[in-house]
């Protein structure tokens, strides 16, 4: 069968849940099951490069029968190979590969040109856009709150704070309402000008979380721009908080607005092979 040529057409950008599509490819794995390429996908799948956001879970409903999708992952082909996951070899958006979502089932009959509905499980969706909500939220307000430990100019975050989260990030994981991020406080982040003595975890948290309500308190509305519906078309995560509108590059799912959110994190000092690493952890609840 013809893998595709161009990229897979997403959806839940704009939030849906449910959309119709056409397979492209099934492609047989060797550990005997199945990958689905269809032209337009409602499922958001995990990117390997930052798989801080897992994949959407749900299924594909053809007719009157239906295959639960097990994994979901970016993939990538130049039209001879199909790639998956971290097996990918090129970055995201190489000119003559197109970049696909690829839905992996336990065995399928589906076949090329039959029609679908991908139909995605709105409840964990929307857990999981709760936690990535609040992770966004949480950085910038411990952009904020460790602004004043800087001894040298750096890069500034969306809302003009050194951007600490972009420079000491280690690792992102996004789960259902929250999310635990870890930053390396090492000797790479002290030669960029961060001063790592007397950090009081507690009161950091204390101004975070101090920062946190008075944002959710205003039930701001949330927004994804994006320039096209491709999967490697460019999106940006929009909020507008008091005074000053947010703006992130971010790939993953959302809430809608801060109305009835509540975001809350706590920090905490940990060793890993002799660096200090800070950790946050982020919860969120929804009325």
């Amino acid at each position: 069968m013809t893998l595709p040529s161009t990229d897979t057409s997403v959806t839940y950008p704009r939030g849906t849940v449910e959309t119709p599509g056409t397979v492209l490819h099934v492609e047989h794995l060797a550990d005997g099951r199945s990958a689905v390429l269809l032209d337009t996908t409602a499922f958001h799948a995990v990117d390997s490069a930052w798989p801080d956001q897992g994949a959407d879970r749900g299924e594909l409903v053809s007719g009157t029968s239906s295959s639960p999708v097990v994994d979901c992952v970016v993939g990538a082909t130049d039209g001879a190979v199909l790639h998956l996951g971290a097996d990918v070899p090129v970055r995201k958006g190489t000119e003559g590969w197109a970049f696909v979502v690829a839905h992996v089932l336990e065995g399928t009959a589906l076949r090329e040109g039959d029609d679908v509905v991908t139909r995605v499980d709105a409840r964990h969706r929307a857990a999981v856009s709760a936690g990535h909500t609040g992770c966004h939220l949480a950085s910038l307000a411990l952009n904020r709150a460790l602004a004043d430990r800087w001894k040298k100019e750096v890069a500034p975050d969306a809302l003009g704070s050194p951007n600490f989260d972009a420079l000491a990030i280690d690792t992102t994981t996004i789960g259902e309402f929250g999310s635990e991020d870890h930053y390396r406080l090492g000797k790479s982040l002290r030669r960029k000008g961060f001063t790592v003595d007397g950090l009081d975890t507690g009161a950091v948290a204390a101004t975070v979380n101090a920062t946190l309500a008075g944002w959710t308190a205003t039930g701001a509305a949330i927004g994804i721009e994006a320039d096209g519906p491709a999967l490697t078309d460019r999106r940006r995560w929009i909020c507008d908080l008091p005074g000053q509108r947010a703006e992130i590059p971010c790939g993953g799912t959302h809430l809608t607005s801060l109305r009835g959110v509540g975001v809350e994190v706590s920090l905490t000092l940990d060793d890993a092979d002799g660096t200090a690493v800070l950790r946050m952890d982020t919860r969120v609840t929804t009325a």
